[in-house]
């Protein structure tokens, strides 16, 4: 009777370590996810500036030289 108390025993330890195990991987997984999305978010973010910037540089551009009006094609007269 001692010897199966025992391996039960041993193998609730084996089945409680690879819990243990399951959890630590699970966390810092999640951790790893989370610092993923945080730089993602911030990369997200500086490009936005940049080209809403460079929308704004491109607009102030063309506001302070205007392109020539286009010439309209005249009708060839009726021979």
């Amino acid at each position: 009777m001692a010897e199966s108390s025992k391996d039960a025993r041993e193998r609730a330890d084996v089945r409680f370590k690879k819990t243990q195990k399951a959890d630590a991987a699970r966390s810092a997984a999640l951790a790893d996810h989370a610092t993923e999305e945080r730089q993602r978010k911030i990369k997200t973010e500086k490009l936005r500036e940049l080209r809403l910037a460079r929308d704004a540089a491109a607009a102030a551009e063309l506001l302070a030289n205007p392109p020539p009006p286009k010439k309209t094609a005249r009708k060839k007269a009726a021979a």
